[in-house]
């Protein structure tokens, strides 16, 4: 069973929210908050396995919770708002969010972000991949931009702030890799799920899902987030 924490200004939200996720059987809503504050204090008291974090609150906005909260490595952290704020998307990566969602996104797409980021993955919108892309690896190739995609203490060895980018100039792990294990990346780099990544490459979503651990491994990668940036930072997303 997943614990999930609510946060967001609107009890009307939060409601509907509870509604999506109060129907699937591994999933279990524990508590509520309406802002920073209590976000923070909810996830000190109930140690959720993921808190869905809004941005914009009173008191406390989610940006500053979120980094409170990976900070004490209280719970890996969900991040919804709405489009369109590229400030929004990097400053929830910067805080320690291990996802972002759009709040346009549809009840599947949100029960989907939940169990990926509870199962230790990081996730992208894939509305907004692209950009975060772009702007990361830019920052890269100047050593610029620090950015955290992960919960405090967790990871493989290595793991920890992604500073430009979080991918060495070169790729000397990439010949660990398999042939299948190399095309299953590449198709992560482009920002598609497990399951679109079983239906182009016709294989059940639990080998897609096995592949992308052990991609993950070999490359030293925390999550689908630095998958995405090692693609595009080598080039490798037309070699699919």
């Amino acid at each position: 069973m997943t614990s999930v924490l609510l946060v967001d200004d609107q009890r009307l939200v939060r409601s509907g929210f509870r509604l999506i996720l109060a129907v699937e059987d591994d999933l279990d809503v524990v508590g509520e908050a309406s802002d920073g504050v209590d976000a923070v204090a909810a996830a000190r008291e109930l140690r959720p396995d993921v808190v869905l974090m809004d941005v914009q609150m009173p008191v406390m906005d989610g940006i500053e919770a979120t980094r409170r909260i990976v900070a004490e490595d209280l719970s890996r952290v969900l991040v919804l708002t709405t489009f369109d704020d590229d400030a929004y998307v990097f400053d929830a990566l910067a805080a320690g969010a291990s996802g972002f969602l759009l709040k346009n996104a549809d009840a599947d797409h949100l029960v989907e972000a939940v169990r990926t980021v509870a199962d230790g993955h990081g996730l992208l919108s894939p509305q907004v991949t692209q950009r975060v892309v772009k702007r990361m690896v830019a920052g890269g190739a100047t050593g610029t931009g620090t950015v955290d995609t992960g919960r405090a203490g967790a990871g493989t060895t290595g793991a920890g702030a992604v500073r430009g980018a979080g991918v060495p100039p070169s790729a000397p792990d990439l010949d660990r890799l398999t042939a299948r294990e190399r095309e299953v990346l590449v198709l992560v780099g482009r920002g598609m799920s497990n399951a679109e990544i079983a239906a182009e490459l016709f294989l059940g979503e639990a080998t897609v899902k096995t592949h992308v651990s052990n991609v993950l491994g070999k490359l030293h990668l925390r999550d689908r987030v630095q998958a995405v940036v090692y693609v595009h930072r080598h080039g490798l997303a037309g070699n699919a």
